[in-house]
């Protein structure tokens, strides 16, 4: 890959766009980049106009991240296959449930010796057991892949509040090119190379943010939240210990901002947490909150929660993860929320 490197973001919701506005503004600052960055846009009208016109001439995205300034080398395009030619770094954001279809659009148009970074928070599980979605993109594009989780609420960034992230990238040729696209002042990253564990954290921790929400919703306090938090952190690295066989696993990795720090923002502010605490108060679906509260976002916590559920009654181990177990049960076989602290009570690392 000589020459500045060409950026593709793969997405355009609320992350795919604060995202955009990082990799656009440090495009146009450093020469390892070109400066024009496309952004895939779902095209979608909003009050009469396209919304890629909007991007394009106001440079902001006024459905998914309003009041935020995009940088003008930014370049919304709504042909997925047009968006991806010529890129040399492709970032992905977009709902885990389109990965497959998104791929399978752009497999023709990607180049070989392209890299690939997944910000997908979640997990598929084919007929071969868990599949972490940068492994899903790997298989179907065959390019290399690396994937950036942490403590980024998509506002908060786009505010330019500092927080910290991590990128995982077992390969260290491509660690110092992608910390430079990514870091800012207010962004900070750290590079590690087991990657699978940093995407591991991403997803598991939507799982936890649900029974913290379940806790909000029942009245529990802060404390009861530190102890969802503390065991829901320890079934995130014995659940990493039984899928990541091949691959090393350390707990200073949990210690990044893609682990605890991410864990604690999402308990306290994502919005797993906010249909969690709603499905107890208002007795709906999980599937008619996501419709009624999240304005076309897809919520990543209840999925993953199945898909873990899936694995770990395979392996004969739902009793080994309590806390895994009780938010599928609750969100999917009409189990009581109010039992969700019996499985806190009752949890092995009690007894």
């Amino acid at each position: 890959m000589a020459g500045p490197k060409k950026v593709c973001v793969v997405g355009s919701g609320n992350w795919g766009s604060a995202i955009a506005k990082i990799v656009g503004g440090n495009a146009a600052k450093y020469d390892t980049f070109e400066t024009t960055v496309n952004m895939w846009v779902f095209e979608e009208m909003v009050e009469g106009r396209k919304l890629t016109e909007v991007i394009n001439t106001e440079h902001q995205n006024v459905k998914y991240l309003p009041g935020h300034k995009l940088p003008p080398n930014v370049l919304a395009v709504p042909d997925l296959a047009e968006s991806v030619k010529g890129a040399d770094i492709l970032i992905f954001v977009v709902p885990h449930q389109f990965i497959g279809r998104v791929c399978d659009t752009i497999k023709d148009h990607v180049k070989k010796d392209a890299v690939g970074m997944s910000l997908i928070k979640g997990v598929d599980v084919g007929p071969d057991g868990l599949q972490l979605i940068s492994e899903v993109i790997r298989g179907r594009l065959g390019i290399d892949m690396t994937v950036l989780m942490g403590a980024n609420i998509a506002n908060e960034v786009a505010d330019e509040k500092f927080c910290e992230t991590t990128i995982g990238c077992t390969n260290k040729a491509h660690g110092p090119m992608l910390k430079e696209l990514m870091q800012t002042t207010n962004f900070r990253v750290t590079v590690v190379e087991e990657s699978a564990v940093v995407e591991l954290c991403g997803a598991l921790k939507n799982i936890v943010a649900v029974g913290a929400g379940f806790c909000d919703g029942l009245g529990f306090g802060d404390n009861t939240k530190a102890a969802v938090i503390r065991l829901g952190l320890m079934e995130m690295i014995a659940f990493a210990r039984l899928s990541c066989t091949n691959c090393p696993v350390s707990s200073a990795t949990f210690l990044e901002s893609c682990g605890i720090a991410d864990l604690i923002t999402t308990c306290y502010g994502g919005r797993n947490r906010k249909i969690g605490e709603a499905f107890v108060k208002t007795g709906r679906t999980i599937e008619q909150l996501e419709d009624e509260l999240l304005n076309g976002q897809k919520l990543q916590g209840p999925a993953t929660a199945a898909e873990v559920h899936q694995v770990l009654k395979q392996k004969d181990m739902l009793n080994k993860f309590p806390l895994f177990t009780a938010v599928h049960q609750i969100c999917f076989n009409g189990h009581p929320v109010a039992e969700f602290i019996s499985c806190l009570q009752n949890h092995p690392e009690h007894m």
